[in-house]
């Protein structure tokens, strides 16, 4: 089952020539999402073809550069006549302000559009076989990230095991799979462990927003496939970042280290640095336990498809 990354925005406060202010699409198995749409996301969706299908956005926090997107690609929806509802989730005591920011243009869309505030540890979304989960990071205005985590997979099915116990090819096949016993002409009944393996993990995608390097990213999920973490900075203006909320490349690895991370994108670069990214790179890689090649710094356009843990196509 595919599971796309979309970097559509991946600069700082400022945005650069080549960086667009953050904002990340998601799409499984032909569901949309969207976390943050910094000013001009409309345009990157068009730019990078990604479309405008989108059933919910995630807000890590009203920061300019994280929202003002959101009156546009409303715009841009309604212009397309969108009819499917789009529920907006942000963090808890921020409705107000981006109800406003919604409206901002004088006119409702002609669509249905919620807002969903959400805290820590709060489930923002619960779909078939995942959830976006939110949790609490570090930054000077009220924030949250997001975890989207996949359900286990069913075991593997044994199907040679099956038929040397008897069972006939067909409906008592998926049944077991399914994790029900069968019983057989013979009065013999078949459990499903004796034929289908451990369940197997799914997939799972953190996305922090701007924070300093916080406890809670690594209780979020444990060994995300992929950690989108806040570098704004490297070891030069590590200060900075402390006096801003922000994160460090190097801190962002030693984040990933402890969360068990895959693979790490280091996000949100400090326009300062002009497209010089080897350092964010060199100090990463430094302390990040995973192949070095896993911590990279995203261009905006990139896209990345996320395979299962155990490296199956399902």
């Amino acid at each position: 089952m595919p599971l796309r990354v979309t970097f559509l925005g991946t600069a700082g406060a400022i945005p650069t020539t080549e960086r667009n202010p953050s904002a990340i699409f998601v799409a499984r198995e032909g569901e949309e999402l969207l976390f943050d749409a910094g000013e001009g996301t409309q345009r990157q969706m068009m730019r990078f073809g990604t479309g405008f299908s989108v059933s919910h956005l995630f807000v890590t926090h009203l920061h300019g550069d994280h929202v003002l997107g959101i009156p546009g690609l409303l715009q841009t929806m309604d212009f397309n006549d969108r009819e499917e509802p789009l529920a907006i989730h942000t963090p808890s005591g921020t409705r107000r302000e981006l109800k406003g920011l919604v409206n901002a243009l004088g006119n409702r869309p002609s669509f249905p559009v919620r807002i969903n505030e959400v805290g820590d540890g709060d489930v923002a979304y619960r779909a078939d076989e995942y959830e976006v989960r939110a949790f609490a990071t570090d930054h000077d205005a009220r924030s949250v990230g997001y975890a989207l985590v996949e359900d286990d997979r069913k075991g593997r099915f044994d199907r040679e095991r099956a038929e040397e116990l008897g069972v006939p090819v067909g409906p008592k096949f998926s049944k077991l799979h399914e994790g029900e016993p069968v019983e057989l002409e013979d009065g013999t009944v078949v459990d499903p462990d004796q034929v289908v393996g451990d369940p197997r993990p799914g997939r799972t995608i953190v996305y922090t927003g701007d924070t300093r390097p916080a406890a809670a990213t690594v209780e979020a999920a444990e060994e995300p496939d992929l950690l989108i973490h806040d570098a704004t900075f490297a070891d030069d203006r590590a200060d900075r970042a402390a006096e801003t909320a922000h994160s460090t490349a190097r801190q962002a690895a030693k984040i990933a280290n402890q969360a068990g991370a895959d693979r790490l994108a280091l996000m949100h670069l400090s326009s300062r640095y002009a497209g010089q990214t080897d350092a964010h790179l060199e100090q990463a890689r430094e302390v990040f336990a995973g192949d070095e090649t896993n911590a990279f710094v995203p261009d905006d356009g990139q896209a990345l498809e996320i395979p299962y843990p155990d490296g199956e196509s399902e």
